[in-house]
């Protein structure tokens, strides 16, 4: 499943992403699950937990894929 999540502002930290988007319950799980290599943002494995993530990047997490897109 796609879920298109749109960015306010220029950015969003990809631990806050994962909370937003409700596929991790806490700022904490969604931490521990960047740090365990288990998302990719772009087709890469992602290890910052906050990676400043801009609208037009992809994340896979969970067997779901986020498609961040411009507010407006």
């Amino acid at each position: 499943m796609t879920i298109r999540f749109p960015v306010e502002g220029e950015f969003i930290q990809l631990d806050q992403l994962l909370k937003a988007v409700g596929l991790c319950g806490s700022g904490g799980e969604a931490k521990q699950r960047v740090a365990d290599g288990d998302v990719q943002v772009d087709g890469e494995i992602e290890n910052r937990k906050r990676a400043k993530l801009r609208p037009g990047q992809r994340v896979d997490f969970a067997g779901e894929t986020i498609e961040l897109v411009a507010q407006g």
